[in-house]
This record gives structure tokens, C-alpha cells and sequence, in this order.
């Protein structure tokens, strides 16, 4: 039995070394395009002409 015990050990390395290289190698592409468009947002505003005074 303690052979058995063994073995498995292995086996539950080799199982959690796959889930962590499929969470490595997810897909994540998704966020950059909301992150990208955010930041051309914040360019927009940050190019537009302040109509206030200039308050130094």
C-alpha cells in the first residue's frame, strides 16, 4: 500500500502541473481590448483644450 502511495504523489504533481499550465496559457486578449479603448478615452481628454482659467 505505501508503494501505492508513492505512485500517486507523482501523479498529483503531474495533475496540478497541467492545471497550471492551462491557466498560464489561458486566453487573456480579451481585457486588452476594454483596456485599450479606455486609454484612447483618457488620451481624448487629456488632448482636449481646457476652456477654464488657468489656474497656476
Amino acid at each position: 500500500m505505501a508503494a501505492l502511495l508513492w505512485l500517486l504523489i507523482p501523479l498529483f504533481a503531474a495533475v496540478g502541473a497541467a492545471i497550471w499550465a492551462s491557466w498560464t496559457a489561458r486566453d487573456r486578449t480579451s481585457g486588452d481590448v476594454a483596456e485599450l479603448a479606455g486609454y484612447s478615452r483618457f488620451r481624448e481628454a487629456m488632448e482636449k483644450s481646457h476652456s477654464g482659467s488657468d489656474a497656476a
